[in-house]
């Protein structure tokens, strides 16, 4: 069931659950996130980073719409990071029912008035808009940006950028970082912060950098409006460290079906459990009432 995404959301906002929202890069991750969403009766995301577009080209875009629209549990299709205009009209073009804007580089005036453009064309034909407000940091291996310092989203300005904009969902600045933590010991999430943030903004709120951090942090941030937690590297990892092991085992193998299965059920083993630690499991029935 294809959906948009400030629906999906508003859903797991007022239950306290946070939907996870998966970055593809093929076909391959596509079926993991949707199988693993139906075996756990979960609600999902998928979303593409403009530099994934580059990758599978536009037309990719039709097959995950078919997809998710045969899907027994609710979907929605997302363009991450989009950086500009342009990156959320190909995007709506393409299918998507929701974008992110990524202004968060940009002063806060034009972080203001770039995304309520992005509003305005977006709500114009029911696509939902993400945008950002503080810095995600970035770490080694990361493709999808990021800042080198975190600038951590402040209380007052969230306030006044959700009010001027009239955007649906916030990703917000806390203490994650894109890519995976190559240094000892994992982040502090904020956690008093995204209380703060919660109170002030009333919609639901996106933690980006969603792997590698610890679980005990994750599972209190729905508690505080997280609604959607965007993951990718544990999930790309695991499918890919499983294929460099099969292939060094069975270096003769050539065919897909013969060395994609392992490699998408070790990732779609991370999706299912980070789908029980967002306590989105077996919440799908929420939308069927």
């Amino acid at each position: 069931m294809l959906m948009n995404m400030k629906d999906l959301l508003g859903v797991a906002y007022k239950n306290k659950f946070a939907v996870g929202s998966f970055n593809v890069a093929n076909s391959e991750f596509v079926r993991v996130v949707i199988d693993s969403a139906e075996e756990k009766n979960a609600p999902a995301i998928i979303q593409i980073h403009p530099n994934e577009v580059e990758l599978v080209g536009d037309e990719f875009v039709a097959y995950v719409r078919e997809k998710c629209r045969n899907a027994k549990v609710p979907m929605a299709i997302h363009l991450d990071h989009g950086s500009s205009v342009n990156d959320v009209m190909r995007a709506i073009r393409n299918g998507y029912t929701s974008v992110m804007i990524d202004a968060s580089h940009a002063s806060f005036e034009d972080n203001i008035s770039i995304t309520k453009e992005v509003v305005k064309i977006a709500h114009a034909v029911n696509v939902s808009v993400e945008a950002e407000l503080g810095t995600i940091g970035s770490n080694e291996g990361s493709s999808e940006g990021g800042a080198d310092e975190i600038l951590y989203t402040d209380v007052n300005d969230a306030k006044r950028f959700v009010e001027e904009t009239g955007i649906d969902t916030l990703a917000v600045a806390i203490g994650t970082s894109h890519g995976q933590y190559k240094h000892a010991g994992k982040p502090e999430l904020k956690l008093d912060l995204l209380e703060e943030i919660n109170k002030m903004v009333g919609i639901p709120l996106v933690l980006h950098g969603g792997s590698d951090n610890k679980d005990e942090e994750i599972s209190q941030t729905y508690l505080h409006g997280v609604a959607k937690i965007n993951l990718s590297t544990d999930m790309k990892n695991a499918f890919f460290q499983e294929m460099r092991q099969f292939l060094t085992n069975q270096p003769s193998a050539y065919e897909p079906d013969v060395i994609m299965p392992s490699a998408r059920k070790a990732a779609q083993e991370v999706v299912m459990r980070k789908m029980d630690l967002f306590n989105s499991t077996n919440n799908a029935y929420h939308y069927f009432k």
